[in-house]
């Protein structure tokens, strides 16, 4: 699984906007990332949610500072 689909996944499943932090945390935890087979997890995945909010068709929102949330939840 990819960084973005990890936070897409945890964001699903939590329902609620969520610090990038928290969004890490839960997708180790969750076995969503590897961190032996991912190299430098924290600037991928920050890497990832810059690149989707900046995307007008990207499925992640900021919401505040380093707080992201899906675009349209009901995805």
């Amino acid at each position: 699984m990819d960084l973005l689909e990890a936070a897409l996944r945890v964001l699903r499943e939590q329902g609620e906007p969520l610090h990038w932090t928290v969004i890490q945390d839960l997708a180790l935890r969750r076995g969503y990332l590897d961190p032996f087979t991912q190299s430098d997890l924290r600037k991928g995945l920050l890497s990832a949610l810059a690149e989707s909010v900046r995307d007008p068709a990207g499925p992640i929102v900021k919401v505040g500072r380093g707080t992201y949330a899906l675009r349209d939840p009901a995805v």
